[in-house]
């Protein structure tokens, strides 16, 4: 679908501004999917017109309708596995040794998309139930797409949606089949609250968060943005919690406040705590072994 410079520029602009996010060349595809569509439901042909009239309403309907279509909300149950293995038996029991005296927990999932990543969580609570009997656990999932917030609220998949990354066994035990897909138990919804939220915005009710997860979305900002959300995140985080990124994303070279956990790949700690906790070390002996 062929639109102009200036049309490209325009959703570019719109992208960022509500976002944060940049308009990268591997969003291009979504545009024709989503201008189609839109170009029927206002009876637009013309798609350089139908997109000039977002540099004048922003907040209207179509624009965050648009806004919303550019976004990339891919998500599945127990995504990576091995990194929800690696809270289950590494942090996951570090963290109820540090929290005995509160037994309180608080996780954050940004950029949760339609909730699999927070209801994965609840799930590695809900099947140690006995360990965690008498603690509140609080998962936050937030994410910038009003729909989807609705739908991670909502709790219900598809038989494709429910399939990816769960267990039939985990299907069958923490969801119910519905007329409209398959839906998570109560149970399991209460274990977490879905709020709209832009990541480089302060939360709305700050907290210290144990975990934060935020995966595959710092990928989609320039190197300032980037900066500014590993800023947010380390603001949120507790001092000895644990933040979680995607794969293919990183600290190094974004941040002097977040450094990587060398024990534990894929996570990252506060850099003070890492120095803190250096400096506190085993003494070593004189041939430098601890």
């Amino acid at each position: 679908m062929q639109i102009s410079k200036t049309s490209r520029r325009i959703l570019a602009d719109l992208l960022k501004s509500e976002t944060g996010q940049s308009f990268h060349d591997s969003r291009q595809w979504r545009i024709g999917t989503a201008l189609s569509g839109l170009s029927r439901e206002h009876g637009i042909a013309d798609l350089d017109r139908l997109i000039a009239t977002l540099s004048t309403s922003r907040r209207s309907p179509l624009a965050q309708t648009l806004v919303e279509a550019l976004l990339n909300n891919e998500t599945y149950f127990f995504r990576d596995r091995a990194m929800f293995e690696l809270l289950a038996k590494q942090v996951l029991p570090r963290l109820a040794e540090a929290r005995a005296t509160s037994r309180t927990l608080n996780i954050w999932s940004a950029g949760c998309s339609t909730g699999q990543e927070s209801l994965s969580l609840a799930l590695l609570f809900a099947e140690q139930a006995p360990r965690w009997e008498g603690w509140t656990i609080s998962i936050l999932g937030t994410d910038v797409s009003a729909g989807m917030i609705e739908a991670a609220r909502n709790a219900c998949y598809t038989p494709f949606q429910i399939q990816r990354g769960l267990a039939v066994g985990q299907m069958i035990k923490w969801f119910d089949e519905t007329p409209r897909g398959w839906r998570a138990q109560e149970r399991l919804r209460k274990m977490v609250r879905f709020e709209q939220h832009n990541l480089l915005d302060a939360l709305p009710r700050p907290t210290s968060f144990d975990v934060v997860l935020c995966r595959n979305v710092l990928l989609y900002f320039d190197d300032v943005t980037r900066r500014q959300a590993f800023d947010r995140l380390a603001s949120t985080l507790a001092p000895d919690g644990w933040l979680m990124l995607g794969a293919g994303e990183t600290s190094i070279g974004h941040t002097e406040r977040i450094t990587p956990d060398r024990a534990l790949r894929g996570l990252y700690r506060h850099t003070s705590f890492v120095d803190a906790r250096r400096q506190t070390g085993p003494a070593r002996n004189a041939a430098g072994r601890i």
